[in-house]
């Protein structure tokens, strides 16, 4: 069961085995893991097996550090005493995960219907970086939220959250808050942002407490003083997942840290790979919490695995059914944001009220949406579903036509998701719905293989992008790859097309992205280097001043962005990023 309780392939972990049999020496391991190294005895509890971590990341962390690193002390003086060699710090590590959206099902699925949600490429970041053992603090800093808080490491309740009966484990399932340790957490969380207004202070004291029970659950006392760093490209409040990203990423670290992660590397097998996620998941589904108290769970699993899942929860006393869809195709996706604010409550009982005046016509549209999610269950499972086939692209853009006019029927739509999908379908380059509970929010497009003929005056858009992409005016209509759409491809055509829908778009107070669909889940960049094309050999290193220093989402993604803009192919992973993709066989 996953960290929501969610019914995925069962995994086993032994504790005792995860540490044990990694041969790092005992002293590098107290320096840079504390707790790893008190574990390092095998515990015997056999309710849990697991493989062993044996290509962590950590584990190539002394041989990773920069020559420049070693000591520069001169030699001792006769006479003088002798002080023992401090070891060196570990660099800077990156951990990202992406957004989520919800493609079929949207206010079905509160009432007993499937939904499929899958990831997008639009990710948080988040850089640990390493301070001398001599400054005992831990730092938080998410500048994009105005948000930077220290704590004195050995101030922190350490001995509340490692009581009997109050310890947790990495491998330990945590399905609800201890109100104890809430409690002893929460003076620590008031020492933040004491003079921000209330709605802002209410925002950087949910990030604290999520940051502060994980932390304290899985670090120990001794834990090498941290600054972490947040960026995120995501939209906060826009319904993209943007709090289980960030959840995932300081699950993934703090994992990390204590060594309770294997990989990722390529010669992983998919069991493995699931075995990690899984862990992932559990303890970013514990920071979900922590900032909505009861969460569906469904945001942290998709951030956490990647690609797509069909989420179904028919008793909410029961954990809900989550079944990954490995086979959802990777697609260029138009996402568009309103802008406009929402609350998912008053949509949801809007439904509810719609429901109890018309019951057997709303129980019909709420029936026929589960059957549009049904349907693209059905053909994403099937043994002859052919990912790159046109066929099924159709397929599936016109179950989101579908979906999104049951929505409207429903009365969640709003006049501006409404005004965004006449824009787009204005320009016919693909199917448009909102997603999530509507009302404002986004709208997410799915494109059509290839782009349509300029018609009503779209060739008018100002070409501004790199002149070496624009290989040609003609249209890809003889790719059978049906990821090969408008954005993916870099014709004079596409720039025309959505340079005049971007123009619109803005001019209408509306946010566009062109980001991807169902792609990878959190990935790791240890140590934080990347190739960026423009660098000296070896790589460029993304130290915390270049990461604070980057502006906006193009500033983030240009520096440590997953995708590389430099590639003609939209989807191509930059160099240095490594993920966990159960879908792929080492073989592969």
């Amino acid at each position: 069961m996953a960290a929501n309780g969610t019914m995925r392939r069962k995994t086993h972990d032994a504790p005792g085995e995860t540490l044990e049999a990694i041969a790092v020496p005992r002293e590098i391991m107290a320096n840079l893991c504390p707790r790893a190294a008190v574990t390092l005895q095998p515990r015997t509890m056999s309710s849990h097996a697991t493989q062993t971590p044996e290509h962590s990341p950590v584990d190539a962390m002394p041989v990773q550090l920069p020559p420049n690193v070693a000591s520069t002390a001169a030699p001792p003086t006769p006479g003088m005493l002798h002080r023992k060699q401090s070891s060196p710090m570990m660099p800077p590590f990156m951990v990202s995960a992406p957004g989520k959206v919800i493609v079929y099902g949207e206010h079905a699925v509160v009432h007993g219907k499937a939904a499929i949600a899958a990831a997008i490429s639009l990710r948080s970041y988040l850089h640990v970086s390493f301070l001398s053992k001599s400054n005992r603090t831990v730092k938080l800093r998410f500048p994009d939220i105005q948000m930077e808080h220290t704590w004195n490491i050995d101030e922190l309740p350490w001995d509340v959250f490692s009581k009997t009966g109050k310890k947790k484990y990495y491998y330990d399932l945590v399905t609800s808050l201890d109100p104890d340790l809430m409690a002893a957490i929460q003076p620590f969380i008031d020492q933040v942002s004491p003079k921000a207004p209330e709605s802002i202070r209410k925002i950087h004291h949910a990030s604290a407490c999520s940051f502060l029970y994980l932390f304290l659950s899985l670090a120990s006392r001794k834990v090498p003083p941290c600054v972490y760093t947040l960026r995120s490209t995501i939209p906060i409040g826009a319904g993209l997942g943007s709090s289980a990203s960030i959840s995932v990423c300081i699950s993934t670290a703090l994992l990390l840290q204590i060594r309770a992660l294997s990989g990722p590397h390529q010669d992983q097998p998919p069991q493995e790979c699931e075995l990690n996620i899984e862990r992932i998941n559990r303890w970013a589904f514990v920071g979900e919490m922590c900032i909505h108290g009861n969460p569906s769970g469904v945001d942290n699993t998709v951030s956490s695995g990647g690609k797509a899942v069909l989420f179904q929860r028919r008793d909410y006393d029961k954990p809900p059914l989550v079944v990954p869809l490995y086979n959802f195709p990777e697609l260029p996706l138009l996402l568009v944001n309103t802008r406009q604010s929402r609350s998912t409550a008053t949509e949801v009982a809007k439904v509810a009220n719609l429901r109890s005046v018309h019951p057997a016509i709303t129980e019909n549209i709420l029936n026929a949406i589960g059957l549009v999610t049904e349907s693209a269950h059905k053909l994403l499972t099937s043994p002859d579903f052919d990912p790159t086939s046109h066929a099924s692209l159709k397929h599936l853009g016109e179950l989101v036509t579908i979906n999104h006019g049951l929505l409207v029927s429903l009365g969640v739509s709003h006049p501006k998701l409404e005004r965004i999908r006449e824009l787009i379908d204005h320009t016919g380059i693909g199917w448009t719905k909102l997603t999530g509970a509507g009302g404002g929010g986004c709208a997410i497009t799915i494109l059509k293989p290839q782009p349509p003929a300029l018609s009503n005056g779209h060739g008018n858009g100002t070409h501004h992008h790199d002149s070496s992409s624009d290989e040609s005016d003609t249209s890809s209509e003889n790719d059978p790859d049906c990821s090969a759409s408008i954005i993916s491809n870099g014709t004079k055509l596409k720039y025309k097309i959505l340079d005049s829908l971007e123009v619109k778009l803005e001019h209408e107070g509306f946010e566009k992205f062109e980001t991807t669909l169902a792609g990878d889940g959190v990935g790791v960049l240890w140590p934080a280097v990347l190739h960026n094309g423009n660098e000296e050999e070896g790589g460029e290193e993304i130290d915390q001043e270049k990461f604070l220093k980057a502006e906006g989402t193009i500033g983030i993604e240009r520096l440590v962005g997953v995708v590389s803009s430099r590639r003609k192919v939209v989807r191509e992973v930059r160099e240095g990023w490594k993920f966990w993709r159960p879908w792929e066989t080492p073989e592969q």
